[in-house]
């Protein structure tokens, strides 16, 4: 069983804006149902282009839907360049803390942040296009690219694949990706130390 605080259960029990708006400014969609999570993010500008409202449908367990309803209530009334800003840590923050194994769920819900932005923008969902035309699949199970593994490594100083598999389930099913993961990680933070 997890230890989950107060607030990610009154987020899963009373989910705060939960459905799909009308005729949405931007939508985000991210996750596979197939793999086990999946969110729909929607979201309306008022007049002053600030976020007025906003609605999820998620496919996932109760750290799904708690960090989907938490973001949600974080970015009601910011404009699109602070709702940009928000990170999967001020997710977790909101709801006091998430259990490790749990932490993909708030990285899901800022990339379907991310991606309604980038939809409003006219732009491509940034991480289609990440896991279809850049970067090389790494964990095949969960289909994610090294450059999403690297990205949600220095967003979050993640220094093992073990972490990487609570961050975005990378290795967390048959496993054969964990060495690569790893060899990956060690890597990337010897590049870092050499650029200090």
């Amino acid at each position: 069983m997890w230890n989950y605080t107060d607030k990610v259960i009154d987020h899963f029990m009373n989910p705060r804006n939960v459905g799909e708006i009308e005729n949405p400014d931007g939508t985000g969609e991210v996750g596979n149902a197939a793999c086990g999570d999946a969110l729909k993010l929607t979201f309306k500008l008022d007049e002053n282009g600030r976020i007025a409202d906003v609605k999820f449908k998620t496919f996932g367990c109760a750290s799904a839907i708690a960090s989907s309803s938490a973001l949600t209530e974080l970015v009601k009334g910011m404009t699109l360049e602070e709702a940009a800003k928000v990170t999967n840590q001020d997710i977790v923050k909101l709801l006091g803390e998430l259990p490790e194994a749990k932490m993909h769920c708030s990285v899901m819900g800022m990339e379907a942040l991310q991606a309604a932005i980038a939809d409003y923008k006219g732009e491509p969902n940034p991480f289609e296009k990440m896991a279809d035309h850049e970067g090389k699949i790494v964990c095949k199970c969960f289909g994610v690219t090294d450059l999403k593994i690297l990205r949600v490594a220095k967003e979050n100083d993640l220094h093992r694949a073990s972490e990487i598999t609570n961050y975005c389930k990378a290795g967390g099913a048959c496993g054969s990706c964990l060495g690569q993961i790893q060899r990956l990680l060690d890597d990337m933070w010897k590049l870092e130390k050499l650029k200090k």
